[in-house]
């Protein structure tokens, strides 16, 4: 199986995408902080998530890779919300990222607690 097909890579691969298309509205000022860190981290995720899939014969770069994705799945969270608190994305549209992103750090979080089943998930 590539890692194209894994659940845990389509799922960010997505969010990362969304998160780009909406950044474009972010004021101007933003360019070079907040549009650029979320872009990063977002993009992250599903970057690491390659790398660990192409490392799952060592469980220990395995799991260190994924942790590495959760970290910049977690720090996508918080730009997030930078995000709606500057106000730049309403409420309703944070619930919504902020629900994939939560979603996406269980099909992490399973592949790290779950190493076995590295070809499955």
């Amino acid at each position: 199986m590539d890692f194209k097909e894994l659940l845990a890579y389509k799922k960010p691969f997505e969010l990362a995408m969304e998160i780009f298309e909406l950044s474009k509205e972010f004021p101007k000022e933003e360019r070079y902080s907040l549009t650029d860190q979320i872009r990063r981290s977002s993009r992250s995720v599903s970057a690491n998530i390659a790398e660990s899939y192409r490392k799952r014969r060592y469980i220990n770069h395995f799991i260190s890779k994924l942790t590495d994705s959760d970290a910049e799945n977690s720090e996508t969270n918080v730009w997030l919300e930078f995000s709606l608190r500057c106000e730049y994305i309403s409420k309703e549209k944070f619930d919504q990222l902020n629900m994939k992103n939560i979603e996406i750090g269980k099909l992490i979080n399973y592949m790290i607690n779950n190493p076995g089943n590295r070809d499955r998930d």
